[in-house]
């Protein structure tokens, strides 16, 4: 390719990006009237299967070179700034800024939504209650670490229900402002120290290790250091203006979180749904096995059993956490669940939702 040739298809470039932006600007001017019509009836702007079935039609008009990874991340903005044209949302989620929950956060709702980083799982859950944030991001379980159990107890406590859910490849780089050679002491956060163990002791022996309460707060203290290192997300970089010297060094390449996103709405069906539930049975013989027969007849699939001490009383009794595949008003789980809960003390649906991989 010669500099003319180049200068050519650089224009080529030039009149598809005003295509582009003029198509943009056409699609936006629908979402006005859309919002419009939301508001009028007091519909959320926020639909976890209207963006489900989007993205499946759009990677069916996808024939590259252009990956899905990309065209999710491109639209995943493009419907953010959908959103903010028709209400401004907020979402909070487990900070700080630069953790794995913000990113999370990001890859759900966008840069233009307002995220709002809470210091406790508990107050992400209050701060949708009282109103300071539409929809909130928690961690619920990781491939590595088992079910967190905080986020367990507050679905159970609140009224907020499960909308969403998205699974996140745990990635970690690591990030100095120094050259690699030059590191003596590495910043990291205790869970991130047990993922990246093997890669420590095999590159930095000689290294000190710190523990720190979060990755956000390891990223400052690095960043703030002469020789010092951190572990943690590309975010943390950008937040706090380090340097990734090395992406990818966690021991296993399978570690994943699942994270939920939580709100006030019921989430429509998409044709592919998860349904989570939890329920309360008298501790004696058979209890458990007769609250699951209901789902067994009905012939569901269930992807998810967990329990967790039941602390509305004193005694032994546990509540069961399920996740079932399909949607609540789906009729085989509908039955199920309404005679699983005759044979319940307590029973709660947490949300339905669309399923993610």
């Amino acid at each position: 390719m010669n500099d003319n040739e180049l200068q050519v298809l650089r224009e080529q470039i030039d009149v598809i990006d005003a295509e582009v932006i003029k198509l943009l600007n056409e699609r936006y001017k629908a979402v006005e009237a859309i919002g419009e019509y939301k508001r009028e009836r007091h519909l959320p702007v926020y639909d976890p299967a209207r963006q489900r079935k989007l993205m499946e039609r759009l990677e069916s008009l996808n024939h590259g070179p252009m990956t899905n990874d990309i065209l999710h991340a491109v639209y995943r903005e493009i419907m953010s700034g959908a959103q903010r044209l028709e209400r401004p949302l907020k979402a909070a989620f487990l900070g700080p800024l630069g953790t794995f929950s913000h990113q999370a956060t990001l890859g759900i709702f966008g840069s233009s939504a307002e995220l709002v980083p809470e210091k406790t799982i508990p107050e992400v859950f209050r701060a949708i209650e009282c109103g300071r944030a539409d929809y909130g991001c928690v961690p619920i379980e990781n491939s590595a670490e088992g079910v967190i159990n905080y986020t367990l107890d507050h679905l159970v406590r609140t009224s907020v229900r499960i909308t969403a859910e998205k699974y996140c490849k745990v990635h970690h780089s690591l990030m100095a402002k120094c050259k690699r050679d030059e590191i003596k002491r590495i910043y990291t956060h205790p869970q991130v120290l047990g993922q990246c163990r093997s890669y420590l002791l095999g590159n930095f022996p000689r290294a000190e290790l710190v523990e720190m309460t979060s990755t956000a707060a390891a990223a400052e203290r690095a960043a703030a250091e002469e020789f010092a290192a951190t572990l943690g997300s590309p975010v943390a970089s950008e937040l706090y203006n380090l340097s990734i010297l090395e992406e990818n060094v966690e021991d296993s390449s399978f570690n994943t979180t699942r994270f939920l996103v939580l709100g006030n709405q019921l989430t429509k069906r998409s044709g592919d749904d998860k349904t989570s539930l939890c329920f309360v049975v008298k501790n004696r013989p058979g209890a458990l096995y007769e609250a699951l027969e209901p789902f067994r007849r009905a012939k569901l699939q269930m992807t998810m059993i967990e329990s967790r001490p039941w602390q509305q009383q004193e005694g032994w009794e546990y509540c069961f956490f399920v996740d079932l595949l399909g949607h609540r008003d789906d009729a085989n789980i509908a039955d199920a669940c309404a005679d699983v809960e005759k044979l319940s003390a307590f029973f709660k649906i947490l949300g339905s939702y669309p399923r993610m991989g």
